[in-house]
């Protein structure tokens, strides 16, 4: 069986979190809005299952990527067992603002 990690929330990700849906809302049908929220959801649970599937970014060896659509990324790292989402991100922005 395999383990089951936490997962925690920092207050920077949520709020990249309610940008992003947001921005779905304005721009997108609300189908598009729930497929993307289905990713996301799918996403999450494969990072409880097996966070390690993800490779580290260039800039850290201590914090991982992965993509959830062409323009957004959620940004992790795994501290014992719980996953920390450090971010989540719109790509088209520059990868430099984030803090790692």
């Amino acid at each position: 069986m395999k383990d089951i990690y936490k997962l925690i929330w920092t207050d920077e990700a949520l709020n990249g979190l309610k940008e992003i849906f947001n921005y779905f809302e304005r721009r997108f049908a609300k189908k598009d809005t729930q497929e993307f929220a289905r990713k996301l959801d799918e996403r999450l649970e494969l990072l409880k299952t097996s966070p390690k599937t993800f490779a580290f970014t260039n800039k850290s060896k201590n914090i991982r990527r992965t993509v959830i659509a062409r323009l957004t990324s959620v940004y992790y790292r795994i501290e014992g067992n719980e996953v920390q989402i450090i971010s989540v991100f719109d790509n088209r922005q520059n990868p430099d603002i984030l803090k790692q």
